[in-house]
């Protein structure tokens, strides 16, 4: 099929080289000249395991075209995703302009029967809004579908091209046969439902996957008061069936990122605008800010004092495979130590320079995991990355002074901690 994609950050970029990678042509739209002339060379905007060496392959092929105009993508496209950022204004609530500027250029392009897909994360009601701002320019027949992703960082091409499941929120029987003509291919089971549950449903589940996080690490806190260990607790819970292994109960700093964080605040907005107290979900996000400030509070309870302390940090980005520092833990935390007083060095395979547009020379950044130890009082391990859970610890107790970790991952055994003669404090345990 010929489709398009409007927006080309990191759901817009997976969704379309995926596409174009099961023989799509699809033409990629952004409003960012240079973030189109760079991907026209095959340079990424983003890191994402496996993203680079599928877009270069696709251009090569020439499946995948990058332009600047919206004109030729309504143009040359039978379907038109909207992929833009949704990001929350002040209040919280999703701040839909971009959405609306897209809609309203494709009403001006737009000649015949067109389906106006919503790939972005949006409230409910906003299938409804992009269909009246095309309707005002356009009076011909046209679909508007909402088909939201379930894409994880660090792990987005594989999502993609092995979806769960997924949703397309549309009556229109024409552009449900197109829609599932164009998802085929993934061989993945599909939830029809009308416009407005679609748009509910990414919302549900990332509100879900968040309650989960709130919910072990609360039992954490617990766990940590009466002497239990938080990882037995979630290892119980997930052999009910009802549960399931794949549950959301590793104990931690609390979830950051792009979506959940996000998605709680649009849902919450959402429900007091329709006149509902979403109590549950207040609370998940209170937990949350909370976990994340514990990780400081445990660590002066561990060395005492953080005034001129010098404080190693492993991990910036807000989860592995990822360099997105959106509401990641490791802002509260290192902004808070700062506040405090501390002397901060960091190291992260891939986010460092995103770190620079936050910190600028707030701290100093490492070169690797042990120009990051050198000489601190204590290290605080903030993202889960798979070259520090394999870490050599023998080399590790060698080269820390003072060997003191604060684990906001649990990525160690306690165990071989105390048999390597670590001061080892986590999460829970």
């Amino acid at each position: 099929m010929k489709i398009s994609v409007i927006g080309i950050g990191y759901v817009g970029l997976v969704t379309a080289t995926c596409f174009a990678e099961l023989g799509n042509t699809v033409t990629c739209v952004d409003i960012n000249k240079k973030r189109i002339e760079d991907l026209k060379k095959g340079i990424i905007p983003i890191y994402e395991p496996g993203l680079s060496e599928l877009v270069k392959k696709n251009i090569e092929q020439k499946r995948i075209v990058f332009t600047t105009s919206t004109k030729a993508a309504v143009e040359n496209s039978k379907i038109i995703f909207i992929a833009v950022g949704t990001p929350s204004d002040k209040d919280g609530q999703a701040d839909l302009k971009y959405v609306k500027q897209v809609a309203q250029e494709i009403s001006l392009h737009i000649a015949d029967y067109r389906i106006i897909v919503n790939k972005s994360t949006v409230p409910v009601g906003t299938g409804d809004i992009v269909s009246r701002i095309i309707q005002k320019k356009y009076k011909g027949k046209f679909s508007v579908v909402s088909n939201p992703e379930f894409l994880r960082e660090g792990s987005a091409v594989y999502d993609s091209m092995n979806p769960d499941r997924v949703v397309i929120g549309n009556g229109d029987v024409k552009a449900r046969k197109i829609m599932e003509e164009l998802y085929r291919p993934f061989k993945a089971p599909i939830v029809f439902t009308d416009v407005k549950s679609a748009e509910l449903i990414k919302y549900a589940s990332n509100s879900m996957l968040a309650t989960q996080i709130s919910f072990i690490n609360s039992m954490a806190n617990i766990c940590e008061k009466v002497g239990a260990d938080v990882d037995f607790v979630a290892e119980g819970m997930k052999l009910d069936k009802r549960i399931g292994k794949h549950s959301f109960l590793s104990a931690g700093g609390g979830y950051g990122g792009s979506c959940f964080p996000k998605d709680v605040k649009a849902l919450i907005k959402a429900s007091d605008k329709y006149g509902y107290n979403f109590s549950i979900l207040k609370a998940v996000e209170s937990v949350n800010e909370t976990q994340k400030r514990n990780v400081v509070s445990k660590t002066k309870k561990f060395i005492g004092p953080i005034k001129g302390k010098k404080i190693g940090i492993w991990g910036l980005a807000f989860k592995p495979q990822t360099d997105d520092m959106r509401e990641a833990i490791s802002i509260v935390v290192i902004n808070k130590l700062l506040q405090e007083g501390a002397k901060v060095k960091a190291f992260d395979p891939v986010a460092m320079d995103e770190a620079q547009h936050i910190f600028k020379e707030k701290i100093t950044y490492c070169k690797d995991v042990w120009d990051a130890v050198k000489d601190v009082d204590v290290l605080i391990i903030l993202t889960e990355w798979p070259e520090f859970k394999e870490i050599d610890l023998f080399k590790l107790k060698k080269i820390m002074d003072k060997p003191y970790i604060m684990d906001a991952r649990n990525i160690f055994s306690l165990d071989k901690m105390e048999e390597k003669g670590f001061h080892y404090l986590s999460i829970g345990r």
